[in-house]
C-alpha cells in the first residue's frame, strides 16, 4: 500500500474568536490526524489568540497584518510542512473520516492536484441542501471550459502544497473570488480536480459572511475573469467564452450597483435603471423591471426593501428566507 500523504490544514481568520472553536475540533477530531493545524490570523482585533491558545502545543497560531484572506490562506501555506494543505473555513466543520478520504482518493488519483469533497450546507446550524445538486454539479469531465464559466469547487480543498507554491498561491489581488482565480489557472496549466462524492464537511452561510455580500463577489468574479481573459494559454474559442461571461458578469454589477442605489434614494438611481433598461444585453424581463424602476424609483426601492426583509441570499446564490433562522 502507498504511504498516506501528510495533511497541513489551515485556518485563515479574521474577527472569528467565537467561532473558531468548533472547525479546530472537528479537524483535531479527525480518524486520520493531521500532520499540523494552522491558524493563520488576517490581523483580528478580537481575542482569537487567546482562543487558539487554549487548544495549546496541537494548534499554531501565525499573526498577519490584515490583508485579506488571500494573503492569510498563502501565509499558512508558507508556514506548513505537510504534502497538501488543506483549507476550511473559520466558522465550517469538517466530518471525522474527510481527511481519511481524501488521503484515499490522492493515492488512487496521484495525477490529481486539488481533492476536495461534497457538503451539507447550513444555516443557523441546520443542513437545507448538498453543496452539489442537480442545479450545480461538480464537473468530473471538461473542466477546463467549465472552470472559465464558474468556479465548480467546493472551496475546503486539499491542494498539493508543492504545486500550490509552483503556481504561486492566491492572487492577493482579488479578495473576494481568489480561490476561482487559482483553480482556473491551475487547470489551464494541466491541473485536474478530484471529488470524494460523499457531504463530509459543513459549510455555513451567514448572512454577515463576506460570501453574502453579492454586490463585492460579483466584481470579484469580474476581477477573476479579467485575469483569466489576460492567460496566454487560452485558445480562441476559450477566448470568446471568458469574453461573453465578462459581459454577463458586467451587467450583473451594473443591475447591483442600480439596486443598491435604488434602495438608498441615490440621485442617479433613475438613470442607472433608464441606462439597463436600454441595453440590449439584458434579458427581456430585466429590462422592463429596469424601465419600470426607472419611471418609479421611490416605489421601486420600497419594493426592494420589503423583499430584503423577508429574504436575503447567502453563497452560489442561495436564497434563505429570513424565517429559516428563527427557532
Amino acid at each position: 500500500m502507498a504511504p498516506r500523504p501528510t495533511f497541513s490544514v489551515v485556518i485563515a481568520a479574521y474577527e472569528v474568536a467565537d467561532l473558531i472553536g468548533d472547525a479546530i475540533d472537528s479537524v483535531l477530531g479527525q480518524t486520520l490526524p493531521p500532520l499540523e493545524v494552522i491558524v493563520s490570523d488576517d490581523g483580528s482585533t478580537d481575542e482569537l489568540r487567546q482562543t487558539v491558545a487554549s487548544f495549546r502545543d496541537r494548534v499554531r497560531y501565525l499573526r498577519n497584518e490584515h490583508r485579506g484572506a488571500a494573503a492569510a490562506m498563502n501565509a499558512g501555506v508558507a508556514a506548513a510542512e505537510g504534502d497538501y494543505a488543506v483549507f476550511i473555513g473559520a466558522d465550517d466543520t469538517f466530518e471525522p473520516k474527510r481527511l481519511e478520504a481524501l488521503a484515499e482518493l490522492a493515492n488512487t488519483s496521484p495525477d490529481v492536484d486539488v481533492l476536495t469533497t461534497d457538503a451539507h450546507v447550513a444555516i443557523a446550524g441546520k443542513v437545507f441542501r448538498r453543496f452539489y445538486d442537480e442545479t450545480f454539479p461538480f464537473a468530473f469531465s471538461h473542466q477546463r471550459s467549465e472552470i472559465l464559466r464558474r468556479n465548480f469547487v467546493f472551496g475546503h480543498t486539499a491542494v498539493l502544497r508543492r504545486r500550490f507554491v509552483e503556481v504561486g498561491g492566491f492572487d492577493e489581488s482579488i479578495r473576494w473570488t481568489s480561490d476561482w482565480e487559482l483553480w482556473a489557472r491551475m487547470i489551464l496549466g494541466g491541473s485536474r480536480i478530484g471529488l470524494v462524492p460523499e457531504p463530509l464537511a459543513t459549510y455555513n452561510i451567514r448572512e454577515q459572511a463576506l460570501s453574502s455580500k453579492r454586490l463585492d463577489q460579483a466584481r470579484g468574479r469580474l476581477q477573476t475573469l479579467r485575469c483569466i481573459e489576460r492567460d496566454p494559454r487560452l485558445e480562441s474559442a476559450e477566448l470568446v467564452v471568458v469574453r461573453r461571461e465578462i459581459e454577463a458578469c458586467s451587467n450583473e454589477i451594473a443591475s447591483r450597483e442600480t439596486q443598491e442605489a435604488l434602495l438608498v434614494g441615490a440621485p442617479g438611481a433613475r438613470a442607472q435603471a433608464l441606462a439597463i433598461a436600454r441595453l440590449k444585453g439584458y434579458p427581456p424581463k430585466a429590462r422592463v423591471r429596469a424601465l419600470g424602476a426607472a419611471l418609479a424609483p421611490r416605489l421601486a426601492g420600497r419594493i426592494l426593501k420589503r423583499q430584503q426583509s423577508r429574504v436575503w441570499t447567502g453563497a452560489g446564490g442561495v436564497a434563505v428566507s429570513r424565517s429559516r433562522e428563527k427557532p
